[in-house]
């Protein structure tokens, strides 16, 4: 069995992976099979919180030196992926500004699940691999640094390529965007998992540790519902055309070779340049939505929830994780 057979089946095995299978199976087959809302709002702030401080406890560890290239990287990737979104929306599927001003602020950002899954799959990896250089502890920073930019830049270009219709001001929006409770959680736990030290944070990480039983458990409740919310659109996706399926599957491995590239400028290791790359791939579906209601109310939610929810997210984590991962060592392997 090739490696790429073996990363494969090792993601597919996965109880994260094995866990969005089972909603989905369940809510195919109609199963009464629910989680309850509170539930899940509760394990995504705790997820989102859980990162920040684990990334602040490794970034209080990294030297600026090194954190820079790659911040300045992901910002790049933030601006670079929605203008490609945008123009292939345009250009290609002949969409509305609005729709593919939304729908490309949705593939700008980034899904903070789906990071979580890389991190998981990409540190399985390395822990069978000896010798493998380790991931990089501050991975979490740029998540923070990737949520914002690119829904920015994708509602600028809606807004003034002349969409009508939009009752806040940019600087209202822009509000809404870094005080959401994505970007809140992620910095804030961030500036706290820096601030700590090793002491508090040794008194926590049982809890919190994205590596730890606790973590990995709510994960898997959490993709539980994910893969029910998925399936719940599959009959969207007839409304979305043939075209927008293969856009939603389409430009999540154009946008992970852009990260590839950057990743590897940025003198990130194979694990970390893959990480980005799958952030790069992923669609945004917590952060995104309400900000495109409220700048884009033109835009088809039928659109971007669909994409973003229904075949993207589901593409990334069934296939996409470990296909990155191999892009990235053959990258690295033709640049040696």
């Amino acid at each position: 069995m090739s490696y790429n057979e073996v990363a494969v089946a090792t993601n597919l095995l996965n109880p994260a992976t094995l866990s969005f299978c089972l909603g989905a199976v369940a809510r195919f087959v109609k199963s009464e099979l629910s989680v309850p809302k509170d539930v899940y709002s509760g394990i995504s702030l705790f997820l989102l919180f859980a990162i920040g401080l684990k990334g602040g406890h490794e970034l209080a560890q990294a030297s600026f030196g090194a954190l820079i290239w790659p911040a300045l990287a992901t910002v790049a990737l933030g601006v670079l992926t929605p203008l490609v979104a945008y123009g292939g929306l345009r250009r290609i599927g002949r969409l509305s500004v609005a729709d593919s001003a939304g729908i490309a602020a949705h593939y700008g950002s980034v899904s903070a699940v789906t990071f979580i899954a890389a991190q998981t799959f990409v540190g399985e990896v390395i822990a069978s691999r000896p010798g493998m250089a380790p991931l990089e502890g501050y991975m979490p920073t740029l998540v923070a640094l990737l949520e914002s930019p690119g829904i920015t830049v994708a509602l600028a270009l809606g807004v003034f390529l002349g969409v009508r219709g939009a009752e806040r001001s940019t600087m209202s929006l822009l509000h809404e965007i870094l005080t959401g409770r994505t970007l809140v959680l992620l910095a804030g736990g961030l500036i706290m998992g820096c601030v700590m030290g090793s002491k508090n944070w040794d008194a926590i990480s049982p809890f919190f540790d994205p590596k730890g039983g606790i973590f990995k458990g709510l994960l898997c409740i959490f993709l539980l519902e994910m893969g029910m919310s998925a399936t719940s659109r599959i009959a969207e996706i007839r409304t979305a055309g043939p075209f927008m399926v293969a856009f939603g599957m389409g430009i999540p491995v154009i946008n992970a070779i852009f990260g590839i590239v950057l990743g590897h400028f940025s003198g990130l290791s194979v694990g970390g340049t893959a990480v980005l790359a799958t952030m790069a791939a992923s669609a945004s579906y917590i952060a995104a939505p309400p900000a495109v209601r409220a700048a884009l109310p033109e835009a088809n939610p039928a659109y971007y929830l669909t994409l973003a929810l229904a075949i993207t997210f589901p593409f990334n984590i069934v296939v996409g994780i470990p296909m990155y991962f191999e892009m990235t060592e053959w990258y690295f392997a033709l640049l040696s």
